[in-house]
Parts: C-alpha cells; structure tokens; sequence
C-alpha cells in the first residue's frame, strides 16, 4: 500500500508592496525607530565591560590551551 504524499495548503498570492517616496520611507523609519527599546548608557557600559572581560578570558585560556598542547607535540616528537 503506498502512503499518500502530503498536501500543501494553498497559499494566498502575494500582495505587491505599494512604493512609497523618500520623505514617507523616512517617516516610516522615524516611527519605528521610536518603538524601539533602547539600553541605557550604564546598561551600554557593562556590557562592554563584560564583552572586554570575556574577551580576556578567552584569550588566556586559548594560549594556556595551546601551550599546553605545544608543550605535548614537542614531548612526543623527542624534541
């Protein structure tokens, strides 16, 4: 017995975007923009400091890492 192929369901046709002018393009940006939740500059400010921290972190623990794995290679090599 076969099995039947899934159906799509019919999908309505796409509407064509009206083109708007410069000035209303604009507009349109402005108020969304104004919707928008911005952080506040000490929020901006620690999270750069986390950012920066991290960052340093990472970067210790790669070279650590690496180290690490250079100080095995050459051990194994004999060298």
């Amino acid at each position: 017995m076969m099995a039947e192929k899934p159906t799509r369901a019919p999908q309505a046709p796409k509407e064509k975007k009206k083109a708007v002018g410069p000035l209303t393009f604009l507009a349109q940006v402005r108020a969304e923009g104004n919707k928008v939740t911005w952080t506040t500059r000490q929020e901006t400010i620690q999270a750069t400091i986390f950012v920066i921290i991290m960052s340093i972190l990472i970067a210790i623990f790669l070279f650590l890492a690496d180290t690490v794995i250079t100080m095995f290679v050459n051990f194994v090599r004999g060298a």
